[in-house]
């Protein structure tokens, strides 16, 4: 079973939609059974690598709106990760530019470490805050996971992996993806956001019957 999952690492509800995913292929006994391939996705391409602002100021900016009630709605979103187990910190959250850090992973996918530099992305943002757009703060990611700091720079300082980033890009406009998470299962079946836990089991139990698959 192939799982395509476009997310980008500032989207709240890909971090979710990820949690909903290894839960349903654990309650659905197909956890062994999938080969789960993210692919990148940006929310907002202009965002800067750097900002001062906080992230409540740039929703209130974005929706025209004031800086509590920026608050009100990310309390929301808030209650909803932590039905998957998360407990996001928009406190400490600024905006960042996701490019080089979508590169970065493509790279680590090859050292065999994708499903840990995705989960470790997703983390330092929305649970630790920790500023991804810039380089040193994705190579001290790259330490924890025990790649090779001196060639995760020679990526970050070059444009290597960026045709990688830009067809998973492409291929998300031809296939209809206007937002993420975006999910497609078997090249057949997709789930656009974070969906019940019960939508995801379902989809993958079609899936398995399909292919002749038996729970484990």
């Amino acid at each position: 079973m192939k799982i395509e999952v476009w997310s980008d690492f500032v989207c709240p509800f890909c971090y979710i939609g990820k949690r909903r995913l290894e839960e349903a292929l654990e309650q659905a006994g197909y956890a062994n059974q999938a080969e789960v391939e993210f692919k990148s996705f940006e929310l907002d391409p202009n965002t800067p690598k750097i900002s001062d602002q906080s992230m409540y100021e740039v929703l209130a900016e974005k929706y025209g709106s004031t800086v509590e009630a920026a608050k009100g709605m990310t309390a929301q979103v808030v209650e909803q990760a932590k039905t998957v187990g998360l407990d996001y910190n928009f406190d400490k959250m600024k905006p960042a530019n996701t490019l080089d850090a979508h590169r970065l992973v493509k790279w680590a996918t090859e050292q065999g470490k994708a499903a840990e530099a995705n989960e470790l992305l997703l983390h330092s943002y929305f649970i630790e805050g920790k500023e991804i757009g810039k380089h040193e703060v994705l190579l001290d990611l790259i330490d924890s996971l025990g790649l090779p700091r001196d060639e995760a720079e020679e990526v970050l300082n070059s444009n290597k992996y960026l045709t990688e980033v830009r067809l998973d890009i492409a291929k998300a406009g031809q296939i209809g993806v206007r937002g993420v998470p975006f999910f497609v299962l078997n090249d057949k079946y997709a789930i656009s956001g974070a969906q019940p836990l019960e939508t995801f089991v379902g989809a993958l139990n079609k899936v398995a019957e399909e292919e002749g698959l038996q729970a484990k």
